[in-house]
């Protein structure tokens, strides 16, 4: 995982745990005071809020605690787990460019490419004007590697 990564983790696990957790639980006891809980709307939708939450941080915690953070800075060279990577399609010359990420960062709007897709896996060891074919859902595509840097 990498520091950017890690630290985002982190600041959504210490929301959850002291802006959120004390939320939902101020809610619960709120819907209490209404009375019977069997039928209230409020109560049940606080408890099932509670639920994801607890949920959530608990998740957070065990990926924290085995996280590996790595410093994509002290890399260079072909492609690795960190790089940010230019591609152009060959097909089209659209440009888009990726950071590869560990699975718990990866957002791929954000351009945080998850380091199993099909496409990062098949960026690992390239270098600079190297192509590269990748399946996807929409079909063989075919890239350049215009540009790896380490961020």
């Amino acid at each position: 995982m990498t520091r950017g990564g890690f630290t985002a983790l982190d600041e959504e696990l210490k929301i959850l745990k002291s802006q959120e957790r004390p939320a939902v639980i101020r809610a619960i006891a709120e819907a209490r005071e209404h009375g019977d809980l069997s039928e209230n709307a409020e109560y049940h939708a606080a408890r099932e809020k509670q639920s994801f939450i607890e949920g959530r941080i608990k998740e957070l915690e065990a990926t924290l605690s085995l996280a590996e953070v790595i410093d994509p800075t002290k890399f260079s060279g072909s492609v690795k787990f960190g790089a940010t990577v230019t591609l152009a399609d060959e097909d089209t010359d659209e440009r888009k460019t990726y950071q590869i990420v560990g699975e718990p960062e990866a957002d791929i709007e954000a351009g945080k490419l998850n380091i199993r897709s099909p496409l990062a896996r098949a960026l690992i060891g390239k270098s600079e004007g190297d192509s590269v074919e990748v399946k996807t859902p929409g079909g063989q595509r075919s890239y350049e590697v215009l540009h790896i840097q380490y961020i």
